[in-house]
């Protein structure tokens, strides 16, 4: 799988830790940045880097490490056609692919330890979208993203 990662300076580091990880178990990585904790780095840019790759489809998914994760999933769900969903288990990891068909995940290297990230990674990677009723629900965040009315 090609998978596209960014980082601001609060997760470069567990970002090249989950580069390896994912380049060992046979995905392609493509390291979007930042490569230095310091200077402190703005995370929309990266976000968009990351969210654009996966949507022209460059990337078969992305991944976005900030310190709490929710100023990243905020930006990365501004970009129409993402879904990224801030994990800190695995079961918000199932949940997030299983029922939203995440293709952007995102972490807080403030918050989960480095052996939890790749084990929310590992999920996260491994779970198919389940489809049925999750299809119709996704159709409608569409839908919203369209500006159309939900009946």
């Amino acid at each position: 799988m090609r998978i596209a990662v960014a980082a601001d300076h609060n997760g470069v580091a567990l970002k090249a830790r989950l580069a390896a990880w994912l380049t060992a178990h046979g995905h392609r990585v493509d390291d979007r940045g930042a490569h230095a904790a310091e200077p402190r780095t703005d995370y929309p840019p990266l976000c968009a880097d990351v969210c654009r790759h996966v949507t022209e489809g460059t990337a078969d998914r992305g991944i976005v490490l900030g310190g709490s994760g929710l100023g990243e999933t905020i930006a990365c769900n501004k970009i129409r056609g993402i879904r990224a969903g801030l994990c800190h288990d695995e079961w918000s990891a199932r949940i997030s692919r299983g029922n939203n068909d995440a293709n952007v995940l995102v972490l807080a290297a403030k918050v989960i330890t480095p052996e939890t990230a790749e084990h929310v990674l590992a999920v996260w990677l491994d779970t198919p979208f389940r489809g049925g009723e999750h299809r119709r629900r996704l159709d409608q965040i569409a839908a919203l993203e369209r500006g159309l009315p939900l009946s």
